[in-house]
């Protein structure tokens, strides 16, 4: 059983544009517990950088704003926290701890962003839920889309691979999106899902497990 990797979900991704995360070896749900102390270097490294008028709140971490960033009114972020070059941070945006939006990736209006990464061009642009997870190049979610972190019993995530039940050693993990996913307005990911690249989940569809690149999904 071969379990996707990122080079697998994400094969066209440019390296150059901005800072991203380093992906580890293994199942490609293994960068999600690294992502805090990448994060933390990197602030380490450049510093605080809060352009006049932005809300943010650094009491638990610094926040990095890149130049180029366009923030709307009434954005709240909790560092720690990243924004890259190029981003769009809409109205009512609101961008909790460790959550590192690369350059030229949107956060929408009332949208949610947790300990995450929106790799480069990637959006969630209208009242969407991203925690614990990371969306590759290109997605798109559609309006109300959640990607679901947490079981309701809050024990260890599973994901389904082949029909197999398979753990992960994770207590809260969303999804890991390949790049151009596009998920249909109100679609749900239940925790522990990860679609390959190219793949469409159709409109108010609730989606567990790991899926194929080019899946279509309802």
């Amino acid at each position: 059983m071969s379990l996707p990797r990122a080079e697998d979900l994400w094969p066209n991704l440019d390296h150059t544009i901005g800072r991203q995360p380093c992906f580890p070896l293994g199942n490609v749900w293994s960068v999600l517990p690294t992502i805090k102390g990448q994060l933390d270097d990197v602030l380490r490294e450049i510093g605080s950088k809060i352009p006049e008028g932005v809300n943010a709140n650094e009491e638990k971490g610094l926040v990095h704003i890149e130049d180029g960033v366009n923030i709307e009114e009434c954005v709240y972020i909790i560092g720690p926290a990243f924004i890259g070059s190029g981003a769009t941070i809409r109205h009512g945006a609101y961008i909790r701890e460790y959550s590192w939006i690369c350059s030229d990736a949107m956060v929408g209006h009332a949208s949610e962003i947790k300990h995450s990464v929106l790799l480069p061009k990637s959006k969630a642009p209208h009242f969407n839920y991203v925690g614990d997870s990371i969306l590759g190049p290109g997605v798109n979610l559609g309006a109300g889309v959640k990607l679901s972190n947490l079981r309701n019993d809050g024990k260890e995530v599973h994901t389904i691979y082949e029909d197999e039940r398979i753990p992960t050693g994770l207590r809260k993990f969303g999804a890991i999106l390949g790049e151009n996913c596009q998920l249909g307005c109100n679609a749900v990911t239940n925790p522990g899902v990860v679609l390959g690249a190219n793949s469409i989940v159709m409109p108010n569809s609730t989606i567990t497990g790991i899926h194929p690149q080019g899946s279509k999904l309802r």
